[in-house]
This record gives structure tokens, sequence and C-alpha cells, in this order.
């Protein structure tokens, strides 16, 4: 399998007008935790620029405060993405699957390493 995540990027600030660089299209993306790099989302959809914009999407909460708003913000910056772009939805179906598939035999590995 070819390499073709793009690099870790920030999540943008919309106040500075600062949008997301994703694909207007199928592929995947994952999203992690900056300092921590645990991964917050992970999966294929057919307009990947969408679902990394809803990821933040305040508004799930009735009430919204001025410290909501901050900790939206913070939020944001503590967060990171990466993206793959592909032709189809089927295409990244098969991406994840792979990707899925590599990460098991990597555990499998690691834990037969840990057994012996």
């Amino acid at each position: 399998m070819v390499d073709r995540w793009t690099e870790w990027k920030p999540f943008p600030d919309p106040y500075h007008g600062e949008y997301i660089a994703a694909p207007l299209g199928p592929g995947v993306y994952e999203v992690c935790d900056a300092s921590t790099r645990e991964q917050i989302a992970f999966g294929c959809t057919y307009n990947v620029a969408e679902v990394l914009a809803a990821i933040l999407k305040a508004g799930k909460a009735k009430k919204r405060s001025f410290f909501r708003r901050n900790r939206q913000r913070e939020l944001r910056n503590a967060l990171e993405y990466r993206t793959w772009a592909t032709d189809s939805l089927a295409d990244a179906r098969v991406v994840v699957d792979q990707i899925l598939g590599q990460r098991e035999a990597v555990w499998r590995r690691f834990s037969a390493a840990i057994r012996a």
C-alpha cells in the first residue's frame, strides 16, 4: 500500500478566516489529540471536508455561553487531522480496511513479543 496521507495539520481557526484543507470528495480522515496522538476520529466518507468541519461544530448543547466558545477554540487548537483522498467511496472503504488490517497485524506482533 502506497502511503498517501497528508501531513498532520492543526484545525484552522475560522475567526481568522482560515479553512480546513481537506478533499471535498471521498476519502479517509483521522483526527487525533496533538499532544498525546490519541485517536479521536477515523473513518471514510463521501465528503472529507464536511466531516472534519462537523467534528468541531458546537450546537449539540442547548445553552451557549462565553465559556463554551472558549472551550471550542481550545479544543480546536488541541486537535490535528490528516486526510487521504480517494476516487470513490468504495476505494476509501478499501483503504480503511487495509489500514485497520495493518494496525491489527502490528498489535498481534506487539502482543506476541510481550508474551515471549
